[in-house]
């Protein structure tokens, strides 16, 4: 089946490559508002699934101290000192240190955090790659519950089948694959309807769910970073959850729980906001930060020639 074209760079006024993927968005009764491309099979969210298992964690018993902490959990944080402060008190507060992190040493996504470790004779930490607080999180959930730490990235430990079962009971069908994520953790496949429908039961569900939710609201900074787009759109958007994922992977949902998915197939990153703000838009959203992120510059000589723009399908 062919895929739509749903973005297009826009450079001197000529046509000059498309990216190709997959939107949907449902009302809050669940009815589409908004379907093209392939919704129906798996892919890999990668870290739009994050929220779900930081749900995941609060079922299994984890309890975090504060919603900074919880907003941590579902963050690919920037790695500025406020994020690394959150995790270093994960693991101070389960009575772990950065050694027990079995994700990779990374640099911090922000350019100028990761520039000034540099300049100071820092490296790469564990502590500074984005998934950090959700590798704490997972590890505290264990000490919580008397689990081992060590091997807890196995897809058979506790604390990850605990996570697939409440990944599974939001997105209301069965994850259908298990690979492994880019930090090492379990990455489960849903299908485009699934990972929206898992973010309608993320703002519209009691308990767990809307707990995490709220700390997400609370705290976008959080969640991304300062001009990370994740950050732009929760701030800007009254009551939006939203989720970035790699590989051109986007979702979010409003307090009405109203839904949205989208995957780029090439896995075109920046090419994913466009997407996600036109099914917003399908969802009758208003706001100037979808205005702002509906196009992206296209820069020649460090001054715009061009731009990223969602095609006449996403309206």
């Amino acid at each position: 089946m062919s895929l739509p074209v749903l973005v297009e760079l826009v450079r001197s006024g000529v046509v000059e490559s498309t990216h190709a993927g997959s939107v949907v968005a449902l009302r809050p009764d669940g009815s589409t508002a908004l379907s093209l491309g392939v919704v129906d099979r798996p892919v890999f969210p990668r870290s739009s699934n994050k929220p779900l298992q930081a749900v995941g964690l609060l079922d299994a018993g984890w309890s975090p101290p504060d919603d900074q902490t919880l907003a941590l959990a579902t963050a690919s944080h920037s790695g500025l000192p406020a994020h690394l402060e959150v995790v270093r008190r994960m693991l101070s507060a389960a009575g772990l240190t950065e050694e027990a992190l079995g994700c990779p040493a990374l640099l911090p996504l922000d350019v100028d955090a990761a520039h000034a470790l540099l300049r100071a004779g820092g490296e790469a930490t564990r502590l500074t790659m984005n998934c950090s607080g959700k590798h704490a999180a997972m590890l505290a959930t264990c000490v919580a519950n008397g689990w081992p730490t060590v091997g807890y990235l196995a897809p058979d430990h506790p604390v990850q089948r605990a996570m697939t079962a409440t990944i599974e009971r939001l997105a209301g069908e069965p994850v259908r694959h298990v690979a492994v994520d880019g930090c090492g953790a379990p990455q489960h496949a849903l299908t485009l309807i699934g990972l929206a429908r898992a973010f309608t039961a993320l703002v519209t569900g009691d308990g767990t769910s809307r707990r995490t939710a709220d700390a997400m609201r609370a705290h976008p900074e959080l969640v991304g970073g300062p001009g990370r787009e994740v950050t732009r759109l929760m701030a800007g958007t009254p009551g939006l959850v939203a989720k970035d994922g790699a590989e051109g992977v986007f979702a979010a949902a409003l307090p009405d729980g109203a839904a949205a998915a989208v995957k780029v197939a090439d896995g075109s990153t920046r090419a994913a906001v466009p997407m996600l703000v036109g099914a917003l838009r399908a969802l009758g959203v208003t706001a100037d930060v979808l205005d702002e992120l509906a196009t992206e510059p296209v820069l020649g000589g460090g001054v715009p020639v061009g731009e990223l723009r969602g095609t006449s399908l996403l309206g």
